[in-house]
């Protein structure tokens, strides 16, 4: 086999098994997919997941990895025209879970394959360490805002005073769900560690609360009320159902709020009158989920990312090995980061 036909690939060979570096064939696009030559990988919680449980994976071995950024290498035959072509710079979610870890779908590669809907052109001055930061990110917030009912065109005024609340609103997912509350026009109330607070605002949360407060939600309510501002919506970027449920029951005004959370409902889950929760998912039906990435990475993410009002977040932090520090960084990812996305090169 030429070096032309295989690349590096960080591979799974069994269920918490360590992942081993390797050659392996390089895949040729299918009709809709594309091919591209990995930069940057930035890693997820759901990636360890992978590695350590088996989560969404149907077979060994298997690859995981969401998040990459990197060129464009080829395309499949029925990929659309205005679609990014060969050369090109691109941000794109790797289906791993999706896939159920099939090898050429995972991003823990130095060439991957990602479908054409799940794929975002760069523009000049988004660099690919930035990049890698987005796709996750992005899918888990829109996937949060179709639980929650909001409609992709939502555009509020402010002076109407619609709030949403964002709990850890310095992750990831919560950065991300901060910004797009912003741009739709909602009063955004979030939570973060105090050191965080001033960074959130800068995403566009309007007040921001300590998370670590013994009376957090109360503070919360309070705000909202004195703000006249009434909270029916709110997005639990990691996992803290019950503080939420606090808040949207007291400032929910007359109704039923709603909640989604990126924790998997269980039997134990908290549960309150007048307040629906759901897990963030997206479709289940296979042409409603293309159409839904489509619009969120081929239109929303590249409009904004040209306009500049979408910036990528939290902060990136390099680390290094490239594919050999895989197991590493996600060993510390494991641990826990704060307002930090760690990021890989190759």
């Amino acid at each position: 086999m030429s070096a032309a036909n295989q690349h590096l690939a960080a591979v799974l060979p069994s269920k918490g098994s360590s992942l081993s570096v390797t050659y392996r064939p390089t895949p040729k696009p299918g009709p809709t997919d594309i091919l591209i030559e990995v930069k940057s990988i930035a890693l997820n919680p759901i990636d360890v997941g992978m590695r350590d449980i088996g989560f969404a994976i149907a077979s060994y071995p298997a690859i995981p990895g969401s998040d990459v950024a990197g060129t464009v290498i080829s395309i499949g035959s029925s990929v659309a025209a205005d679609a990014p072509q060969p050369g090109t710079r691109v941000a794109g979610f790797a289906p791993a879970f999706a896939m159920k870890g099939d090898p050429d779908y995972g991003g823990f590669q130095t060439r991957v394959l990602v479908p054409e809907a799940n794929v975002t052109p760069l523009p000049e001055g988004v660099s690919f360490n930035e990049a890698a930061m987005l796709p996750m990110a992005v899918y888990t917030t829109w996937a949060g805002w179709y639980q929650l009912g909001i409609d992709r065109a939502t555009a509020y005024d402010p002076s109407e005073k619609k709030g949403i609340l964002v709990w850890g609103g310095s992750s990831s997912i919560g950065s991300s769900a901060v910004q797009l509350a912003k741009l739709m026009g909602f009063v955004v109330y979030a939570t973060a560690s105090e050191k965080h607070h001033e960074y959130v605002k800068s995403l566009g949360a309007t007040r921001v609360f300590d998370y670590k407060s013994k009376d957090v939600s109360e503070s919360i309510v309070k705000a909202a009320k004195a703000d006249g501002v009434e909270i029916q919506l709110g997005y639990d970027a990691i996992g803290e159902v019950q503080p939420c449920l606090n808040v949207l029951e007291a400032a929910k005004g007359s109704g039923v709020a709603k909640l989604a959370t990126s924790k998997p409902i269980q039997p134990d889950t908290p549960t309150m009158d007048g307040v629906e929760v759901s897990f963030i998912s997206i479709p289940a039906d296979t042409k409603v989920r293309t159409e839904f990435f489509h619009q969120a990475f081929n239109v929303w993410l590249k409009e904004k990312l040209e306009t500049k009002e979408f910036v990528p977040s939290p902060r990136a932090r390099v680390v290094s090995g490239g594919l050999e520090g895989l197991n590493e960084a996600l060993d510390e990812l494991k641990k826990g980061v704060s307002a930090t996305k760690l990021v890989l090169e190759l």
